[in-house]
C-alpha cells in the first residue's frame, strides 16, 4: 500500500454560529440570590456536514438553563463551529473524526463563551463539566446499529 493518499487533518477556522442569552425573570430573580441553588439543565448536540471538497463544519450546540424555584433564571445557548480539513480517511474513520474529535476541538470555546454569559448576565459563574465526546459517538453508533437491526425484516431460512 503506497503513501499517495496520507491522512491529512487541520483546522481551518474556528468560530460562534449562534449565541443567545436570555434571562426572563430578571431583575426580580436576583432578589433570590442568598438562596442560589439553581437546577441545572444542559442539552449538548453536534452535527457535521460537508462545506466543500474535504472541508467539513462541525457544530457543538449547547443549551444551559438554570431555574430556581421553577422559575427560569437563565438560558444560555451557544452554537460553536469549526471547519476541518480531512483527507485520506476511510468513511468510517470521518465519521468519527467529525463525531467525537471535532466536538473536542470546539468544547473549550463553547465552555468560554457559557461562563462569558453567565457572568455578564449577573449570575455566579457556571463551568461545564468536561465531556466524553468518543463515549457518546460510540453510544450512538450502537443505538443506531440497534434501531437499523429492528427495523430490518428478518430473513431467515431465505
Amino acid at each position: 500500500m503506497s503513501d499517495e493518499n496520507p491522512r491529512q487533518f487541520a483546522i481551518k477556522k474556528i468560530y460562534s454560529k449562534d449565541i443567545s442569552f436570555e434571562t426572563p425573570n430578571s431583575p426580580q430573580i436576583f432578589q433570590d440570590e442568598k438562596r442560589w441553588a439553581p437546577e441545572i439543565d444542559v442539552s449538548l448536540s453536534n452535527r457535521s456536514a460537508a462545506i466543500g471538497e474535504d472541508v467539513y463544519e462541525t457544530i457543538l450546540s449547547i443549551t444551559v438553563t438554570a431555574k430556581l424555584e421553577n422559575k427560569v433564571a437563565y438560558l444560555a445557548e451557544v452554537h460553536q463551529a469549526g471547519q476541518f480539513f480531512v483527507k485520506g480517511l476511510p468513511e468510517d474513520e470521518l465519521r468519527e473524526l467529525l463525531g467525537s474529535y471535532c466536538p473536542n476541538i470546539l468544547f473549550p470555546f463553547v465552555r468560554e463563551a457559557v461562563s462569558n454569559l453567565v457572568v455578564k448576565g449577573g449570575f455566579p459563574q457556571f463551568l461545564l463539566a468536561p465531556v466524553n465526546f468518543e463515549l457518546l459517538y460510540t453510544q450512538h453508533m450502537k443505538a443506531m446499529q440497534e434501531q437499523q437491526q429492528k427495523a430490518a425484516p428478518s430473513h431467515a431460512g431465505h
